[in-house]
């Protein structure tokens, strides 16, 4: 008895183009197996055309697509639910929780990238400059009503730390001028803390000026020891003289890493969150998908907020995280099921542990895109 399938096929699933075998695995296949049941390739022996590869892009774009309408429904109007879901095995109809964090993080930061106008920040006065301002000059070319009145700006002048920090500016650069040397030597009878700021200044004052560019080079110039703590303000110094030529460049480098960033901070704090709920049936798989969920939903909501705030010209961030406040505590509800109370209670101590953990971790990423920079 002949062996066809039970629906006719078009393109290169044909009952012509048909194996017996899966090309992928080597399993045997009937005709009427339009994939194979090993390994879950197409059945098909003919050759990819661009016609085909084109459909097939498409095909599985739009096969993803409808799982992202379905796992943006569910997340949206149903706080807690998805999560629910998926850990209970309804799996086929959503998309993987990390991936979709990870998409929806990379697409904020990509768009804060390349629409943030981070080259004007470039645009700012050098040393040189400030070390040239006169403040009390530049308040002389102001029109005042009248004396009085020009009197009270100029008290207010002298009252500024900026004259002294001018003149620090001014004399710390011509010692470094006149003999670096001994200004680093006499470094060393500086405290710890005071000592080494001195020195990554020192280093980022001499770089600026083209004095060095590498560690060999200073060792070579300055005659200092060879240390651990050398090294690393030199590397600081080196950091920051690029990070005040192009801040900007540096804050577009920073926000580029920070979609990897947002992975190592969400397991840790998932870990309070199975202290809090450790009574509860879920693992800390559980919970770290619950923190993915909502998490996305938070991105979601920040990408909404900026395009909203481009398009018309307003603040609405505050307006959008109310919105994610009030979700958040309406998933909790729903996801561990406990009553307002303990929701209450333990919604205020998380969200006190998020700020303190994303604090540390923002705090731990700048500093070390400041020293690799």
């Amino acid at each position: 008895m002949e062996d066809k399938p039970a629906i006719k096929e078009k393109g290169r699933y044909q009952m012509y183009f048909r194996g017996t075998e899966c090309l992928n695995c080597g399993h045997p296949l009937k005709l009427s197996d339009r994939y194979c049941p090993n390994c879950s390739q197409a059945n098909s022996t003919k050759k990819l055309s661009i016609k085909d590869f084109v459909d097939e892009f498409f095909a599985n774009y739009f096969a993803y697509d409808s799982k992202l309408l379905r796992t943006l429904s569910a997340l949206l109007l149903k706080p807690g639910r998805i999560t629910r879901d998926y850990i209970d095995g309804k799996r086929v109809s959503y998309t993987n929780p990390f991936r979709f964090l990870l998409s929806l993080a990379i697409v904020y930061f990509l768009i804060l990238g390349l629409t943030g106008d981070f080259d004007q920040i470039d645009l700012k006065p050098n040393t040189a400059e400030i070390a040239d301002f006169d403040l009390k000059k530049t308040l002389d070319t102001i029109q005042y009503e009248n004396e009085n009145e020009k009197r009270r700006f100029l008290v207010l002048a002298d009252s500024l730390p900026i004259s002294n920090y001018i003149d620090f500016v001014s004399k710390k650069d011509s010692v470094l001028k006149a003999d670096p040397a001994t200004y680093f030597s006499s470094l060393t009878d500086e405290s710890k803390t005071l000592r080494i700021l001195r020195k990554q200044d020192f280093f980022n004052t001499v770089i600026k000026n083209g004095s060095i560019r590498t560690y060999t080079d200073a060792l070579k110039k300055y005659q200092f020891i060879d240390s651990q703590e050398n090294q690393f303000v030199f590397t600081a110094g080196r950091s920051f003289a690029k990070i005040s030529a192009n801040p900007g460049d540096f804050l577009r480098t920073m926000i580029s890493r920070l979609p990897f960033a947002v992975f190592f901070f969400l397991p840790l704090f998932t870990l309070f969150i199975w202290l809090v709920y450790i009574r509860k049936r879920f693992n800390y798989t559980d919970h770290l998908i619950f923190s993915f969920h909502n998490t996305s939903l938070l991105f979601i909501l920040l990408i909404i907020s900026y395009l909203f705030d481009t398009l018309f010209d307003f603040n609405s961030n505050w307006l959008f995280l109310s919105v994610f406040s009030v979700y958040l505590f309406q998933a909790m509800r729903k996801f561990y099921g406990q009553n307002v109370f303990k929701t209450i209670v333990k919604y205020l101590f998380l969200n006190a542990i998020f700020i303190i953990l994303a604090t540390v971790s923002t705090l731990t990423l700048i500093t070390g895109n400041i020293i690799t920079y």
